[in-house]
């Protein structure tokens, strides 16, 4: 039982409050913030995260050589999502780094197969359709392996319409993956001050009303919550007990 219940405890638990906060760890769940609060770290975050993407891609020789654009243009959705709308299934980092890898791995296969056309001519006339097939494949990819993320749909689109996209092939996937690296880094600095990011790393936590009977048992046996602060747990875990008859014998 022990054993079971180590496992199933979250990993950042086990790091001091001070450094699991930054990862969006909290014992208690934070209570709702004012809107101006939200609105503030909503618009630095974005500002932050924008800016650092265009610092690095513009100003690094290393990607100016390889004329890697400024910015993804898709991110600039994704910082409605992670900056903004932060408590959001789909701004969680599995929808982010999944759907923007899914997207661009679709849309370069898409432009690659395209690009077997005998000019371009041809293809620029065929955009539209290889345009639409990347979207619409990369829509039903995020689907299919849980990582949907609107803004990666765009990037699965510009992989084919873009010609400075176009022009990296295969790199554009280590442009992506590193331009949500750059966005998340921001997101977990900036939404954990006032606020929590992400939600969950990989999966939901589910809700204690939809979890098997044992599961409630195990967690309520082996955290008893304090007598002295009843009220610190996390309301959708709480366990609400069995009303009991007072005539019945104790």
């Amino acid at each position: 039982m022990f054993s079971r219940n180590l496992f199933k405890r979250n990993i950042l638990s086990f790091l001091p409050p001070w450094a699991s906060r930054w990862f969006g760890y909290r014992h208690v769940h934070p209570p709702p913030r004012p809107n101006y609060i939200v609105w503030l770290w909503s618009w630095i975050g974005a500002f932050c995260g924008i800016a650092l993407i265009q610092a690095v891609f513009e100003h690094a020789q290393y990607f100016v050589r390889r004329r890697v654009p400024g910015i993804v243009a898709s991110y600039g959705a994704s910082a409605v999502l992670i900056y903004g709308a932060i408590d959001a299934p789909l701004a969680q980092p599995r929808a982010l780094f999944g759907g923007h890898f899914v997207g661009a791995l679709t849309g370069v296969i898409i432009a690659k197969l395209f690009g077997l056309l005998p000019t371009e001519e041809r293809f620029e006339e065929l955009a539209w359709l290889a345009g639409s097939i990347a979207c619409a494949t990369s829509i039903v990819l995020m689907q299919m392996t849980k990582t949907t993320h609107p803004p990666a749909g765009a990037t699965a689109l510009l992989a084919v319409v873009s010609q400075e996209v176009r022009d990296m092939g295969w790199y554009y996937l280590a442009v992506i993956l590193l331009t949500s690296t750059l966005a998340f880094v921001v997101a977990l600095l900036v939404n954990n001050i006032q606020r929590r990011y992400p939600v969950f790393w990989y999966t939901p936590a589910v809700p204690a009303h939809l979890r098997p009977p044992e599961d409630l048992q195990s967690d309520s046996s082996s955290d008893p919550p304090s007598e002295s602060s009843p009220d610190t747990r996390t309301p959708s875990l709480m366990i609400e007990p069995k009303n009991i008859d007072a005539s019945s014998p104790v």
